[in-house]
């Protein structure tokens, strides 16, 4: 089902002259009451005016997470604290968090794009919404929990964490639609079968699963093992959270709700901007927040935008699933390597589970790659001819596809600690 008719079937040349409205108030308005913009378009000689095209865009300087970062907490805010309703923050692993801000048109437009997503994984008011993201000052629990009752969708607020409870609630509740992250929704799944559950056999019917890269490989093997249909969605902190973009039934990529998200590709090394179809660094401006606007804000994450039309009817431009990004990506020996690589590989094989971990050594001078790879149970065996091969066989079916040799390490089942949010895939022994 498609949730707001207008805007998502709206002609693309209806929809352009809407977004150069939008962002030329966004420009104008966060030159005149943000002094970082003001500071920022000076520097580059560059003023709202100039935008006379969307194309124009491009010319404008782009914001990084360090940017916001240096304005922690609201110094880029479009409007003083009195106007704002709610503040949320990311985890801030790296150093100061982001801080968003949302006034209650901000939370209106919010809950709308996240009505869109749900409705984008068959979600209606009959559904059952389990939502596992985590609720507090990460976006995720509570994008999902509005955006379920502007549905009209039951909504559990479960949030992340206590397993066993969350497949007891779904089998007592009725669940039909789970979302989280990938990973937790394996976690989820591998629980439930270690108690005797035929996940399969419950009601649940579709799963929203983002916040992290997940290959296609992983979407069967939740598909196969919770009966469900998987969508992936996604949506960042400093955009607006969850309801930036999400793939439909036709899983053919992801629709970006550009009458509210801008977004384009560029060359992560030039900053230049790339033409439709090429793969390059996802770029976003806010077209309609009001307390916490961002201009071109660096998303670090690789994939690529195509006007293909969509048989769900909907026109937005679509996105690809994000492949990985610039900042997780491992530069081995000159090579570039991207840990959903090695996990599509990784879960085409019946013998190990999708659980894995990257361990990143420099000996010498050269950089090398372990991977520790998980044995499920039917395979796992003390045969140590039989594990040679296997581990000869996953080494040659990695280097196949990136290019370089690594080590491989077979591990017992259930030996690679489990996720309850985003997985933590690599471990950087270097020290660069």
């Amino acid at each position: 089902m498609i949730w707001n008719k207008e805007y998502e079937t709206m002609p693309v040349g209806e929809r352009k002259k809407l977004q150069f409205e939008r962002l030329k108030y966004v420009l104008n308005n966060s030159y005149e009451k943000v002094p970082y913009y003001r500071k920022s378009f000076d520097k580059a000689g560059i003023k709202p005016s100039d935008f006379k095209k969307l194309s124009d865009l491009s010319k404008f300087p782009a914001v990084t997470k360090i940017d916001l970062r240096d304005n922690y907490p609201f110094g880029l805010f479009a409007l003083p604290l009195s106007k704002v309703q709610r503040l949320h923050a990311s985890s801030g692993t790296t150093g100061k968090p982001i801080v968003a801000g949302y006034t209650r048109n901000d939370l209106e437009v919010w809950s709308e794009v996240m009505a869109r997503t749900l409705s984008c994984g068959m979600c209606t008011s009959e559904d059952v919404v389990q939502n596992a993201y985590g609720y507090g000052l990460f976006t995720g629990g509570l994008g999902v929990h509005y955006g379920a009752e502007k549905v009209g969708a039951t909504i559990i607020p479960i949030s992340g964490g206590n397993t066993k409870r969350q497949v007891m609630i779904m089998q007592d509740f009725g669940t039909t639609i789970l979302t989280c992250t990938p990973s937790y929704a394996l976690n989820i799944a591998e629980f439930g079968e270690s108690m005797g559950v035929d996940m399969t056999k419950l009601k649940l019917k579709s799963g929203l699963f983002g916040a992290e890269p997940w290959t296609n490989e992983m979407r069967q093997n939740i598909e196969r093992r919770l009966g469900v249909t998987a969508v992936d969605i996604y949506g960042l902190t400093e955009v607006i959270g969850p309801g930036v973009s999400s793939e439909c039934q036709e899983k053919n990529g992801l629709h970006v709700f550009d009458d509210h998200f801008y977004p384009e590709i560029i060359d992560p090394v030039t900053l230049e901007p790339l033409p439709e179809g090429e793969k390059g660094e996802l770029v976003f401006t806010s077209l309609t927040k009001e307390a916490f606007p961002v201009i071109r804000y660096r998303t670090r994450d690789i994939t690529r935008l195509f006007g293909d039309s969509c048989p769900c009817g909907r026109t937005h431009i679509l996105m690809e699933r994000v492949s990985g990004r610039t900042d997780d990506m491992l530069i081995i020996r000159g090579v570039n390597v991207f840990p959903t690589q090695i996990e599509s590989v990784l879960l085409a094989l019946e013998e190990t589970e999708p659980h894995y971990h990257i361990h990143v050594y420099r000996e010498g001078n050269l950089d090398n790659l372990e991977v520790w790879v998980e044995l499920s149970e039917r395979y796992f065996s003390d045969e140590i001819k039989q594990l040679e091969s296997l581990n000869k066989k996953i080494a040659h079916e990695i280097q196949s596809l990136i290019g370089i040799a690594c080590r491989i390490k077979l591990v017992e089942p259930k030996t690679i600690e489990r996720s309850e949010g985003k997985a933590k895939r690599v471990t950087d022994h270097r020290n660069l």
